[in-house]
């Protein structure tokens, strides 16, 4: 039996924008179009950041590898983004150090060394250092026989709050957010779109707006298909890349880009303090991007390539953790998928200029801003009198009036003498100055409820859930936070019978 569709507001109220995808290209585009004053809708299938924008390798960078293949606008364009970045979000984002082993038989010298001079001036760089020669002593964590390299700067960021604290902003800036709401269909009639929309209970509604943005990431052909009942413009190839987390292979701080010998790149990073992020692979992907998980010969390449470099041997046993994603590319017909172009492509249809769709092909979470910049010059036309772009200069939400996530959590221990000093760390470099908010009426450790392991109170959860849309503790324990690392399955367990707690509370409130 068909449900009928009920809608969630009046049907007199039409959007200017209604966008569908909730990863990093989708939110920025949100986030952008309400700064400008157009009024946005926004669903996501599963929660914010479920996939590929939180399976990425954790970076802002400007993409070495990619001068190889002559990208030089996409690199020139995320090295800039870098600064912006720094800037705009000083608690997700911030410097790191790579270091380059030479392997002569793979890449001369000259040509790293030209190619990092590039690196060092092809886009504004007013923060970073520039790169530099290296000779590796004894106590270099690399092989006796690996002697020379080179150090260059880019960016690390938590990816999924950097999707999350996008939302945030595009919510504070009137944009209606909806995670867990899958558009089952869309159709233009008369001069708009009319999207149905089902919610995870099965409850379906409909929104009509001006302008549809594709922006599904991996599903994005797959919602012409299946949604929009029309081929996609653009072909698609999906490729996955996998990741592993290991104990700290090495003490520094630095991380490591490592040569292989097809030519692929494999970075190392430090992770969390106690972990190497190791990764990333690229293979075709066949079938749902949801139900993506690291094979057995990614396992086997990542280590050799770890173990050919490194004094220290990993093994799998070392392995704690794996992560996979799903990179949606174009398909150039090359027969690598590591060289498949990382720059995004956005394609208009106007469709004589009524109902306007916009459609978001491949991109990296580096340009994301960029990306929704061009966007929406793009919609301008249909929109006169949108406002200018304004998020180079605006701060995420945490990012205001904050310099140094270090000093401000000294400041929270100085202010709650009785706060933990690395839970502290953890607060200033997720939520930036809004760990305050975290704070406000609390006068002592028992303020914060209840305890649910490894410096998880309730007032965290209770924070996540109302201002995050947090509601499986997945959500909490890898994307909000990455607290599954660090809790055990009986703290797992305890966190999700609070929810579940909270959820039944909840309902009883709105019965009565």
């Amino acid at each position: 039996m068909s449900q009928a569709i009920s809608p969630a507001a009046p049907l007199a109220e039409v959007y200017d924008l209604a966008v569908i995808g909730g990863g990093i290209n989708g939110v920025g585009i949100a986030a952008d179009a309400a700064g400008r004053g157009l009024s946005v809708f926004l669903c996501e299938q599963h929660d914010l950041a479920a996939h590929t924008s939180s399976a990425s390798s954790k970076l802002i960078h400007g993409g070495l590898r990619y001068l190889e293949h002559g990208e030089l606008r996409l690199v020139r364009e995320a090295l800039a983004e870098r600064e912006v970045l720094l800037a705009k979000a000083p608690h997700l984002v911030h410097p790191l150090r790579f270091v380059l082993p030479h392997r002569p038989h793979l890449r001369p010298a000259w040509l790293i060394r030209a190619g990092l001079f590039l690196y060092d001036h092809l886009g504004r760089r007013e923060r970073l250092p520039a790169s530099q020669a290296l000779r590796f002593g004894a106590d270099s964590p690399l092989r006796a026989e690996i002697r020379r390299g080179f150090a260059y700067s880019d960016c690390a960021v938590d990816d999924a709050r950097l999707v999350v604290l996008n939302a945030v902003a595009a919510r504070e800036q009137g944009a209606h957010i909806h995670p867990r709401t899958r558009c089952v269909s869309a159709r233009r009639r008369k001069g708009l779109w009319h999207l149905h929309l089902e919610r995870a209970d099965g409850s379906l509604y409909s929104v009509r707006a001006r302008v549809l943005v594709n922006a599904a990431g991996p599903w994005v052909a797959r919602l012409f298909e299946e949604v929009l009942k029309q081929p996609s413009p653009c072909p698609l190839r999906l490729v996955q890349g996998s990741h592993l987390l290991v104990p700290r292979l090495y003490p520094g701080d630095e991380a490591y880009i490592l040569q292989n010998e097809d030519r692929r790149i494999v970075f190392v990073i430090p992770y969390l303090q106690h972990f190497s992020l190791i990764g990333t692979t690229d293979r075709d992907f066949q079938g749902d991007p949801a139900r993506v998980w690291i094979s057995e010969e990614e396992i086997d390449y990542l280590l050799q390539v770890v173990n050919a470099h490194f004094r220290k041997q990993t093994s799998r046993a070392d392995i704690r953790h794996s992560f996979s994603g799903v990179r949606p590319l174009g398909d150039e017909q090359t027969g690598d998928p590591a060289a498949l172009s990382r720059d995004y492509r956005l394609v208009l249809d106007a469709a004589g200029g009524e109902a306007p769709l916009l459609s978001v092909f491949g991109g990296k979470l580096t340009t994301y801003r960029k990306l929704a910049e061009a966007a929406l010059e793009l919609l301008a036309p249909s929109f006169p009198g949108l406002r200018p772009a304004w998020t180079a200069q605006t701060p995420l939400p945490g990012g205001e009036q904050l310099e140094d996530p270090r000093q401000l959590a000294e400041s929270l221990c100085q202010r709650h003498p009785w706060l933990p000093a690395e839970l502290a760390l953890r607060w200033a470099q997720a939520y930036g100055s809004r760990c305050w908010r975290l704070l406000e009426g609390v006068g002592r450790e028992e303020d914060l409820g209840e305890h649910l392991g490894g410096g998880l109170y309730a007032r965290e959860v209770d924070y996540l859930c109302h201002e995050e849309w947090a509601r499986e503790a997945e959500d909490i324990l890898w994307r909000r936070s990455k607290l599954g690392l660090f809790l055990d399955a009986e703290q797992q367990a305890r966190l999700r019978r609070y929810l579940a707690g909270e959820r039944a509370q909840r309902a009883r409130l709105r019965i009565v």
